[in-house]
Order: structure tokens, then sequence, then C-alpha cells
């Protein structure tokens, strides 16, 4: 980038790439690093417009083995691809990952359609659909994944809760932890839990329902499920956090209504 300060070629790849010590030891010791076309030392100072070239093989990043789902369906799912990362819009009961090798899920249908292996840098629950990220190689994997504990990735959701939410524009900051008696559920604690917020814009108000957009600012499991339903609105369709059965019935849901819509950062 234009405005980066300079540095060392070590300081930009342990603080701004966070390539891995394994990593940074091959591009050392194989002279695998080049700036401006000439091969460089880790002392050597970098600065903005700089182009910088790092070469890696199977003996630094393992190929990792993944079976390849559909690709007409991961093609029909993608939603943005380039030579660093894949966006796709998993569609509702479908997993982001498999559990194991032999099982089939969004993960492996975007592998095929790009035909290699790509990385999990987030997860939806199996009901939820909308815009998963992925990683296109494991030198990209661990800035996204710091780019999201950084708060670097925003994403906003669609919901339709039960009743009419009052406040147009709200906060829920409520800390959330694993149910005592149901390992499954996540339940908002007094104690001990998480640190869970949930930014929260009133769309539109029915005359049962209120559809609201909600940006995580934390990404717990279950995180809007859980925060909605512990201010009274669980969210329709959603059976394990308090929703009306009448209500799901009357919609035609068989799942809780929550839409990954939009994810943005700043690539």
């Amino acid at each position: 980038p234009t405005d980066l300060k300079e540095m060392s070629v070590e300081a930009l790849l342990i603080n701004e790439w966070l390539v891995p010590k394994k990593q940074r030891h091959f591009l050392r010791t194989k002279r695998h690093l080049l700036i401006n076309g000439d091969i460089a030392n880790f002392s050597h100072q970098v600065e903005g417009d700089d182009q910088i070239t790092v070469i890696f093989d199977s003996e630094d990043f393992p190929a990792k083995s993944l079976s390849f789902g559909d690709q007409i369906l991961g093609r029909s799912l993608i939603l943005y691809e380039d030579e660093h990362l894949v966006i796709a819009n998993k569609p509702e009961n479908m997993k982001t990952h498999g559990n194991d090798a032999n099982e089939i899920a969004l993960q492996n249908h975007v592998a095929a359609a790009c035909n290699q292996t790509v990385y999990v840098v987030h997860r939806l629950d199996f009901e939820t659909s909308g815009a998963v990220l992925f990683a296109k190689n494991p030198f990209v994997l661990p800035i996204l994944d710091h780019m999201l504990r950084e708060r670097q990735i925003h994403r906003t959701y669609q919901a339709l809760c039960a009743g009419q939410v009052k406040q147009d524009k709200m906060i829920i900051d409520q800390p959330i932890g694993t149910d005592r008696h149901d390992k499954k559920r996540r339940v908002v604690v007094s104690r001990g839990g998480q640190r869970a917020v949930t930014h929260v814009l009133v769309l539109k108000r029915l005359a049962t329902e209120t559809l609201v957009q909600c940006q995580l600012e934390t990404g717990r499991t279950h995180q809007i499920r859980v925060h909605f339903s512990s201010i009274g609105h669980p969210l329709a369709g959603d059976a394990m956090y308090g929703a009306n059965p009448q209500l799901s019935e009357a919609l035609g849901l068989e799942r809780q209504w929550l839409h990954a819509m939009q994810l943005e950062f700043r690539h």
C-alpha cells in the first residue's frame, strides 16, 4: 500500500502479514522473498509502492486434502472470487464445513467450483443462510482471521423477530455462555460468559413481527438468536430459542428467519 510506513522485511512479515514462524524461516533460508524483483534479506527496508514477491512451495504449506463437492452447485453459490479469497452464499440447512473428511458441505462445493482447497474464515449456523468468507490459500488465512478478531470485517444480517421492537436503534450488549442444561444452546449469563455485542436497526414493523438489520461487533455462537430471545423477541421460526410455533407455521418457516446479507472489509 502507498501509505505503508517504512519498515523492515521482518516487521512486514510478522506485524502486517502475520506470517507464521515456520514459513518465515523457509522464506529466509530459501531466499524466497524479493523486493522489486531483487532477492532481499530480512533487514532490508520496505516502503509504500514497493513490489513484494513471496514464493512458497509444498514444504512451506503442505497441501490440505479436501473432498470436492458439486462443482455446478458451488459455482452457482459464489458471490465474489479473486486470487486470494472467495465469498459464497450458503443455502439454509447446509453446514459451512463437514465434521469429518467424508462429509460434504459448503466448503467442499466451493472448493470444487474453484478447483482447489479453500479455508474457512468464519461459519454460519446450519439453518442460517448468507455470505460466508473462505481464504484461497493458507498464507491469506491468518490475515483474514486477524481482521475478523480486530473487527475489521463487518457482517450484516437481516432477521425477522416476533413482536414489535419499540426502539428504532439499539445495542444489545449481553455476555453469552453455554446453557448448563443443554450444551447445544447458548444463553445470556451474568458472569463468566463471552462478551457479545449486536447493533440493531429496525427496518420495518409488521402486524406481529419486526424486520431488523443486525451488525455483529462480536461473533459468538447463536449470538443474534440468543440476544433477541433474551429481550423477548425470539427470531421467527427459531424453536430452540422460544419462537411461537403458530407464528412459524403461519409464515411457513422450518428454520429461524436469519440471513447474512453482507460482508464488508478492506481487501
